[in-house]
């Protein structure tokens, strides 16, 4: 085909292109219908295009290294945008209708983000501490970062409504900071029409560089403090408006209850007594009630029986908060009752327990200084496990584990509080008249215990233990008359007072009393335990 031939061919074809162009080109409509043919075609050719980088390479693995992907994020958001630009969305023409795509997955998830952000109060942040052993409040406000000057305020207002030496270790506290502004967490941006193109990796950072130290965090500032000193008690430490520290202690009604529990003794008192659902505290004060009359090791037989009456005090949800009074207590051993009333004859003392005559069973001396104990070893000659030869053992041995509470027998004053010998940890009581107490192998003495102290009689001087020379743990228990160690199970001691004139008749008054109400109030088997039976019924 020559040059002529040729051209006369592209001329026709112009010919016939122009015409309908030109056609086209002459009316609105066929304006338009160009210009988005031609749009769509460039859109579509770039959403080609994009679709076919964003695949891996699969020919070779040494151009994979060269190659760079098309984040997923920025690709979905350019094809949405390409539909909206090959729809018209992007021209002002009010003779056509926009169109709007479907909300996607990462919208939804995106819209889900931005009405759940997790924190309910922006700028507020509350945290717990936990008093321990050794540490005073402010000490421990400190360290968690409250300013000295807020610590010290809190602990003055605190100190307004609660005695702080009764904060034991492992009380918790709650407490409530506000944020500093640039800590509180912004709300997402849900802008329409905004892409966020993410940047590039910065990880490969030289990891020897210089480290710029960071700032420490802020702590906030402190609004309030929360506690519960006790199931009654609810204390909260407010900040004012001035700045000022201010306590208020909200304490919740108790309910109080009379009970009459008793129960058979098949083993002993104590698991007898908490099988029957009476509280541990009052277990044990009925224990401290017998141990002058009662030896619970010796004298207490399968099939004795206890009774015993006493208040208990309840939160309004029904939960147990302390105990009240034993108002009688009766035990039958021995084919005998030993019957206990409580009466107060002097009102500037303490109440005392008194039997059916108005006599008092506490005796100068308790029978046992520890609660359950069993004697492994009398007072007499015995062969001795670790010298290995007979001699005289010039006490008693209550088999009890290490750090089992340790009583004085008896009221007195301290007269030897240290290490001696094969007694290991060894205390002394004199309590006067010639009589006195001693206690050997202990694990260490109560606080407060040393030569010359005061103690009374039940309280808590020491803890068992296994020091000196011991074979185990127990507990070694003398009693001295004159400087000269007695058998403990027979000495013979003074007994407490009996009531007389008046105040035995405001006695006798007192017990009829206690008498009308033991026989309308009916024995419970089981005492309900409101808290442990709603926990038993959800777990049903």
């Amino acid at each position: 085909m020559d040059r002529r031939t040729l051209s006369a061919q592209l001329t026709t074809l112009v010919s016939n292109v122009r015409a309908p162009v030109t056609a086209a080109l002459a009316t609105t409509d066929g304006r338009w219908a160009v210009l988005s043919t031609s749009i769509t075609a460039l859109v579509a050719g770039a959403v080609s295009w994009l679709a076919v980088g964003a695949l891996p390479p699969i020919h070779s693995a040494a151009q994979e290294a060269n190659t760079a992907y098309v984040p997923y994020t920025l690709f979905t958001q350019l094809v949405h945008a390409g539909s909206k630009l090959a729809n018209g969305t992007l021209f002002s023409d009010p003779t056509r209708q926009q169109y709007q795509p479907p909300a996607g997955l990462d919208d939804a998830l995106a819209a889900e983000d931005a009405t759940d952000d997790g924190n309910s109060t922006p700028g507020i942040e509350t945290r717990t501490l936990t008093l321990e052993s050794g540490d005073t409040l402010a000490g421990t406000l400190e360290e968690a970062g409250v300013p000295n000057a807020d610590a010290v305020a809190a602990v003055a207002a605190l100190a307004k409504v609660f005695d702080l030496r009764a904060a034991r270790a492992g009380q918790t506290f709650q407490l409530t900071f506000q944020l500093p502004p640039e800590d509180i967490p912004l709300p997402p941006d849900t802008t329409p029409g905004v892409i966020n193109i993410p940047l590039p990796d910065q990880d490969d950072a030289d990891p020897n560089g210089v480290v710029t130290p960071a700032a420490p965090t802020p702590v906030g500032r402190l609004l309030a403090i929360a506690f519960s000193p006790s199931v009654e008690h609810n204390i909260t430490i407010a900040r004012a408006a001035d700045g000022s520290f201010n306590a208020n202690d909200v304490v919740k009604q108790l309910v109080q209850h009379h009970h009459r529990a008793g129960a058979t003794i098949d083993s002993s008192l104590y698991l007898a007594a908490t099988q029957a659902g009476i509280p541990t505290d009052v277990v044990v004060e009925m224990i401290h009630m017998f141990s002058y009359k009662v030896d619970f090791q010796r004298d207490l037989r399968p099939g004795d029986r206890f009774e015993v009456y006493y208040d208990y005090y309840y939160t309004p949800e029904g939960q147990p908060a302390k105990q009240g009074n034993i108002s009688y207590a009766m035990m039958h051993t021995g084919g005998k009752d030993i019957v206990l009333y409580r009466f107060q004859p002097d009102p500037n003392q303490p109440a005392d327990y008194f039997d059916k005559n108005g006599e008092n069973l506490k005796g100068m001396l308790m029978k046992t200084p520890v609660d359950g104990a069993r004697i492994s070893s009398g007072f007499g000659m015995r062969f001795h496990p670790v010298l290995g030869y007979t001699r005289m053992h010039k006490g008693i041995d209550f088999a009890v584990p290490v750090g089992t509470p340790v009583m004085a027998a008896g009221t007195g004053t301290v007269k030897l509080a240290g290490h001696l010998g094969g007694y290991g940890n060894y205390l002394r009581i004199d309590m006067g008249n010639g009589y006195g107490t001693a206690y050997g192998h202990l694990s260490r003495f109560a606080p407060g215990i040393h030569v010359g102290s005061r103690v009374r009689q039940g309280q808590i001087v020491a803890y068992s233990g296994n020091t000196g020379l011991s074979t185990g743990p127990h507990l070694h228990y003398e009693i001295l008359v004159n400087g000269e160690q007695v058998n403990p199970l027979t000495v013979k001691v003074a007994q407490g007072r009996k009531l007389e004139g008046k105040e035995r008749t405001a006695f006798l008054e007192t017990r009829l009393r206690t008498d009308a109400l033991l026989a309308s109030a009916p024995l419970e088997a089981r005492v309900a335990d409101i808290a442990t039976e709603l926990r038993q019924a959800k777990a049903r």
